[in-house]
């Protein structure tokens, strides 16, 4: 974070200092909330949760270097006491944002958000100093953390804005307020806590209206290729660059391919020129991520070659999507455990076949979560691509879920041995280690909450005769 003292901080927060013999002592470290994270100079922010209260760790974190405590309530040790703890994170990243200076990105979307930021953050690291969102740290608490953690270095600060309701991203975009704002795809992900696709379409799009007018330097990149997104340009007086395979995108790929490994490959094509890119990720859906993350560096003044060439040497930088180990013995683990909806389920299983050449497939597959009255048939739905893709095998893991995962597999003609149905990821591990052999290609894939990538970590280390070699 900028160096600001303790005394500035409480002024910005509202809050009053305890126990602080020098108020202007200042906060050189980062601002954090795990423990385990403080350095010498750090803020520590005590929330309370439902198992743990970070009000016991704070004399533990003044004794590791941290110059004070921002709490709810006095602890015994220097602190800036407020109301609502997280209401004052989100007032001192608002203060340090306007401080900074930086071009702030932010990106919504249904699909493909961690991805594509990460792809934006390698892209535009290029060129200067470049802050991002680690992982999924998109909400009201990883938001203001990201951005407390820039420096008066940072140039750009790349935020990922997630939303669970109408309002969650108009409340995120008050906190750090972008000039630019990427929508990537309006999908059915979190559709049973929204409503429907308009409502997901209504509250991602809060995030182009708050970008400031053309006039004013502001930019809506959206995605030509999704009606709901691109409808969103009416809703904002910002700049609209449009992204995607459309003849009418400012920002879009032609010729798109996959090489023989799975990975995409396509001819770049932005207003200032083109170039070909071979991505050293897998999946074609990776074409739209790339195409969003071109347009964003293409405002920010990069060349097409200069974005082509970034965009050919990004990898993944979080962890458990599309994570591509071959093992010693030729089994192939894809491990995109992370996270599961309708839209990237469907892609992952594209990326799988597209794997293949030839190869048996496995697809391991579990429930999708918060769809609502939707999720009979899109866990149906996914059983039957498996089998128009040629899936050799389909493994449905855990309950009501995968069994209309493999009700769906059935339905579309696997009537033999294609699909099975197993109750646990334990059982899953135990199926597929004694069934899988060299050339195998394995997919793993669910929500965040069935917790999947242990069966991908079970196989790792089962097939592991020396280091795996990852690639």
């Amino acid at each position: 974070m900028i160096a600001l003292s303790l005394a500035e901080i409480a002024a910005v927060v509202g809050g009053q200092t305890h126990d602080i013999p020098d108020p202007t002592v200042e906060v050189t470290g980062p601002v954090v909330r795990d423990s385990r994270e403080v350095e010498p100079g750090s803020l520590f922010v005590a929330f309370v949760g439902e198992r743990v209260d970070g009000h016991d760790f704070a004399q533990a974190v003044v004794e590791a270097g941290a110059a004070a405590v921002l709490a709810s309530r006095p602890v015994g040790v220097p602190a800036i006491v407020v109301d609502d703890v997280q209401a004052a994170l989100g007032a001192l990243a608002r203060h340090v944002v306007r401080k900074l200076g930086a071009t702030l990105v932010a990106l919504t979307g249904s699909a493909g958000k961690t991805s594509t930021k990460d792809l934006i953050a390698q892209v535009l690291g290029r060129k200067a100093p470049t802050v991002f969102t680690p992982g999924s740290l998109n909400n009201e608490i990883g938001l203001p953390l990201t951005a407390l953690s820039a420096t008066e270095e940072t140039k750009f600060l790349v935020l990922e804005m997630g939303a669970r309701g109408i309002g969650h991203i108009r409340y995120l975009t008050g906190l750090t307020p972008p000039r630019i704002g990427l929508v990537l795809n309006v999908g059915t992900a979190h559709i049973g806590e929204f409503g429907g696709r308009e409502q997901i379409a209504q509250a991602k799009g809060e995030l182009v209206e708050s970008l400031p007018s053309a006039d004013d330097g502001g930019v809506a990149i959206l995605n030509a290729d999704d009606p709901l997104v691109r409808a969103m340009a009416a809703r904002t007086t910002a700049k609209v660059l449009l992204f995607g395979e459309s003849g009418e995108a400012d920002v879009r790929a032609e010729n798109v391919r996959l090489t023989d490994s799975g990975q995409p490959a396509f001819s770049l094509h932005t207003p200032s020129g083109a170039s070909d890119v071979t991505m050293r990720l897998y999946g074609e859906h990776h074409v739209s991520n790339a195409l969003a993350a071109a347009a964003v560096a293409h405002e920010l003044g990069m060349s097409a070659e200069e974005i082509a060439t970034a965009l050919s040497e990004a990898g993944s930088l979080s962890r458990w999507r599309m994570e591509v180990t071959e093992r010693p013995d030729g089994v192939t683990i894809v491990n995109d455990a992370y996270n599961a909806n309708p839209e990237s389920m469907r892609a992952a299983l594209r990326a799988l076949a597209a794997m293949a050449k030839g190869r048996r497939t496995w697809a391991v597959l579990g429930k999708m979560a918060e769809l609502g009255d939707e999720a009979l048939a899109e866990h149906d739905a996914v059983g039957r691509l498996a089998v128009r893709l040629n899936v050799s095998k389909l493994v449905a893991v855990g309950g009501r879920e995968a069994a209309w995962l493999q009700l769906g597999a059935y339905n579309e003609g696997s009537w033999g041995e294609e699909s099975v149905h197993v109750s646990d990821a334990q059982a899953a591990v135990d199926l597929l280690r004694s069934e899988l052999r060299p050339g195998d290609v394995v997919l793993v894939k669910a929500s965040r909450s069935v917790g999947l990538e242990s069966v991908a970590q079970a196989l790792l280390a089962s097939g592991a005769e020396g280091e795996v070699s990852a690639r």
